[in-house]
């Protein structure tokens, strides 16, 4: 039988001469316990055995002043009570330490004196001190024997430091359940070797305790000899120590494959020791430690079992020992600040900040005289993550811009750029730069915020991915894409900038999804100069000026956008621009929805515009789109806005579903169509539905002249389509019903074509004439209109044929055979269109009208003189006049001048770069 005895707290302990079993139970709450030593309660698997019943002592103590045992070690005193030992009865030492000179004992192993205390135990003499593996020959780590420790007294001594890591650990390992007291006679352990006795009875504490002394070599190979010990080896509190102690995080960074890196929450990981699955991933890799190299390579004995891992102090003599071929290329660079670095890379290293915490905040990687990072051809695999990259001139403007930036990206080079914070106060170059054929990085989860230039400028054929980013508060561009630059830009989120939020010049490309665009001092996107980029599934909003700004030719494609909350219009597009305006939702703008002027083209379909200020869709001044199944509804103002002059009112569309058909105005497409294309004010406006607006559906106006084809305008607040001051068009296969006004009105020398219309079901007229208009009606049903199917107003001659007016409520008729007054059917917010008069006895002006049976009962016997046949509301009626002489109330207000679109405003990026 092999038995470990402990000290015991109480010299005059009564111990039996065959000593004690060792079992780990919590300590009794009476003992009187050092404040620095560790109690571990012992009990006796002997029945004979005088053992008070609150246990035994264990005391981890620092060595005694006596003792030669190095700084490093720590005692374990242990009682035997064997006669034939050469110590004395009352202890026996048990040291944990590096190896010891006058030990035969191997530098990789662990040696463990055990002692017998029985004479006649069968322990074989080879077994005192017994080897952990086969690599025991050059263990710095041994468990031996020691010479003797006094007696403890009342007073402790001090704590070294290693001690108190050693009390720490213990604490640590508190968590355990505590192993259970051995079971059966003592005579069981005679039968067992010491082998035995420490892979399967010795306690888990004192295991871990001793393990947690042992580098990760070591370890691995403790792991080898049994499988409790293989369970006791991978427990993960070990590992974090050793993990956090050459790597620092605090969290595991996983590393499955090249260029791949992540941090994780250990609780939450599937597999059981996170901790060691990390070390193995990055165990290869050199370290950039400033100040630990000459301590690391000058304590070999500290560090026995890791030679093969590299330290520098500086970035550039790791990116040397790369080069040199030292090691493959993977590169900590540890918490700290590194200045004015020459950072070029050539090869596909990995360069990897490691630090506690938040790591990117800790590692911090600048230059004040030329570009920080700069990757060169032949780094078409590297990796940069996990830092903070600054340029930060003393000079901030004194070179071109190309010349300096914090991350600079040339020719045939795709380097991974992730989790980095990335600032640039030089205010003539941009933060990050991509140029060049075959530029092609991978940038992702960077914050690229707070620079005084662009913040990602990619140009020259550069492309590369860009994911989840926060770009924001750049004093330019947030993204600048020019000269056939074609970057995948997905998921960032692009806020606050000083400027336009994306910049896309002279033929810039570029596929942007999923983007979060908003509150930046210009257009959130900005297309100019031939520039042709898509644009998908994106939110644009709350934009200090609009969303999204096309001019000069720009291009482009919009497809299933957000686009809402900005100040200015959602969408401008003007100056011979074509963009593709395609399935969006544009909405709640303080302004307009859709702007276009100043020869603005482009298509615009599929979209949901609703909720805008001023006009859903504005069209003037030369511009020809092709609007089409759109939604245009719910507008403050109207739906369709079309006109030639600059107007000065922008109205809000109702929900119009467009439709535009026919081809867009750059192409040749007859004569018909150069004949429009000649006249200002142009469009085609197809299959659309528009409804519910506040003022008219489509508004065509100063010479303008669209082609409306089968658009359904429905449940207007207003009319559904008013042509004035000299309007024209092609209005053909439309549905107009339910508007609150007339279906068409067409007043002040307006002449549009109305063909196969179907104009019904209106709370007021189906047409009016009015002003010295004219209209072309071709083969129009017009019926079941409140007021009546076609009104004329005196002077106005018109072209029909082939039209069915019919079944049709004629309430103005009736109204005026029953002897009613007009503003009894209509109140102030309609005109029916009537004989009205004037009554020059009561001295009534040009802007009240008195409608005829007025003029029969309340004016009878005055002078009154008839004025024409037109639109109006009777003033008689509506009580405007206080007696028969005097004019009452408020004259109404037209207020076809007082909204219209802001101008766009350009990005100031062009003019600093």
């Amino acid at each position: 039988m092999v038995v470990l005895t402990i000290l015991s707290s109480s010299p005059d302990e009564d111990v039996p001469a065959d000593g004690v079993v060792l079992t780990i139970l919590s300590s009794s709450p009476d003992e009187d316990v050092p404040a620095d030593g560790v109690v571990l309660t012992i009990l006796s698997s002997s029945p004979d055995e005088d053992v008070p019943a609150d246990g035994v002592v264990l005391t981890i103590l620092s060595s005694s002043p006596d003792e030669d045992v190095p700084a490093d070690g720590v005692v374990l005193t242990i009682l035997s009570s064997s006669p034939d030992e050469d110590v004395p009865a009352d202890r026996v030492v048990l040291t944990i330490l590096s190896s010891s000179p006058d030990e035969d004992a191997p530098a990789d192993g662990v040696v463990l004196t055990i002692l017998s205390s029985s004479p006649d135990e069968d322990v074989p003499a080879d077994m005192v001190a017994e080897e952990s593996g086969p690599g025991a020959q050059n263990s710095p780590y041994q468990l031996r024997r020691k010479s003797l420790l006094p007696k403890r007294t009342a007073a402790c001594p001090a704590k070294t430091n290693m001690e108190g890591a050693s009390t720490s650990a213990t604490e640590d390992f508190g968590h355990r359940a505590k192993r259970a007291r051995v079971s059966g006679k003592s005579q069981d352990l005679t039968a067992a070797p010491a082998e035995h006795y420490l892979q399967e009875k010795l306690p888990d504490e004192v295991v871990l305790k001793i393990f947690s002394y042992l580098l990760e070599q070591d370890l691995c190979r403790a792991a080898c000899v049994c499988k409790r010990f293989s369970e006791l080896a991978n427990d993960p509190i070990l590992w974090k120590r050793l993990y956090m102690e050459v790597f620092e995080y605090t969290r595991p960074m996983m590393h499955p494959e090249a260029g791949k890196f992540f941090q994780i929450n250990p609780d939450e990981y599937e597999q059981p020791n996170p901790w060691k699955e990390s070390f193995q991933q990055l165990y290869k890799g050199a370290h950039v430690k400033p100040g630990f190299a000459e301590h690391f390579y000058s304590n070999p004995a500290r560090y026995k079992g890791r030679e093969n891992m590299l330290y520098y102090d500086t970035i550039e003599d790791a990116l040397g020992g790369v080069q040199e071929a030292h090691f493959d290329g993977l590169i900590f660079v540890h918490s700290g600040v590194y200045t004015d670095e020459w950072i070029y890379i050539e090869s596909p290293i990995t360069m990897i900040g490691a630090a506690s915490g938040k790591v990117a905040d800790k590692v911090i990687i600048e230059n004040t005289r030329d570009s920080t990072f700069v990757f060169m051809e032949g780094s078409e695999d590297a990796y940069v993550g996990y830092m903070t990259i600054k340029f930060n001139p003393d000079d901030k403007s004194a070179q071109h811009h190309n010349a300096h930036h914090c991350l600079e990206i040339t020719v045939n080079c795709s380097p991974i750029i992730d989790h980095c914070i990335i600032r640039s106060t030089c205010t003539v170059g941009s933060a990050v730069c991509v140029s060049g054929q075959g530029a092609c990085p991978t940038i992702k989860h960077c914050n690229i915020s707070d620079c005084e230039n662009v913040g990602l400028y990619i140009t020259d054929h550069a492309q590369g991915i860009y994911e989840d980013n926060e770009i924001s508060n750049n004093a330019l561009a947030g993204i600048w894409v020019k000269n056939h630059g074609n970057p995948i830009i997905r998921r960032n989120h692009i806020h606050h900038g000083r400027d336009v939020g994306v910049f896309t010049f002279d033929h810039g490309m570029g596929y942007f999804e999923s983007c979060n665009i908003h509150r930046n001092r210009i257009a959130g996107f900005e297309v100019k100069a031939y520039a042709n980029p898509t644009v998908v599934r994106c939110e644009i909003h709350h934009g200090q000026t609009g969303g999204i700004y096309v001019h000069e030719k720009g291009r482009g494609q919009f497809i299933e956008n957000k686009i809402y909350a900005n100040n200015f219009a959602g969408v401008w597009v003007t100056s011979n621009s074509d963009p593709t305006i395609r399935g969006n939702a544009i909405f709640n703008g303080n302004q307009g929805g859709v702007y276009i002027f100043g020869d603005g083209r482009g298509l615009i379909e599929g979209n949901d515009i609703y909720g805008n200020a001023l006009a859903g869709i504005q069209i003037r001044t030369n511009s020809c789109p092709i609007v089409r199944h759109n939604k245009i509804h719910d507008g403050q103002h109207g739906g369709i806005y079309v006109v030639s002059e600059k107007p000065t009112v922008s109205l809000s569309i109702l929900w119009v579903k467009q439709v535009l058909s026919g081809v867009a105005p750059s192409h040749s497409c007859g004569d018909l169509l150069a004949d429009i294309l000649t006249v200002s004010g142009l469009g085609f406006i197809e299959d659309n539905e528009i409804f519910d607006n506040a003022m008219a559906g489509v508004w065509i106006k100063t010479d303008s002249n669209p082609t409306l084809r089968r658009n359904k305008i429905h449940d207007g607040r207003d009319g559904g389509i008013c042509i004035f001051n000299g309007g024209r068009g092609l209005l053909e296969e439309n549905d107009i019903f339910r508007n609150a006004q007339a279906g068409v009105l067409i007043s002040t020398n307006s002449h549009p074509i109305l063909r196969k219309n179907r104009i019904f079901d209106g709370f007021a007229a189906g047409i009016e004439i009015t002003n010295h208009a004219t209209a072309t009606l071709e083969g129009n049903q017009i019926f079941n209109n409140r007021f009546g199917g076609l009104f004329l107003a005196s002077g106005v001659n018109v072209t029909m044929k082939d039209n069915k007016i019919m079944n049709n409520q004629d309430a103005i008729e009736k109204a005026v055979s029953r002897g009613q007054c007009l503003y009894k059917i209509s109140s102030y917010t309609s005109y029916p269109m009537h004989d009205f008069y004037r009554c020059h006895t009561c001295n009534t002006t040009d802007r009240n009208a008195i409608c005829v049976n007025c003029i029969k009962k309340c004016h009878q016997g005055h002078d009154v003189e008839f004025i024409r046949h037109d639109r109006f509301f009777c003033d008689c009626g509506a009580g405007t006049l206080s007696n028969p002489c005097t004019l009452a109330g408020e004259p109404t207000h037209d207020t076809d001048t007082l909204y219209d679109s802001a101008p766009p405003i350009e990005s100031n990026t062009l003019q600093h770069n």
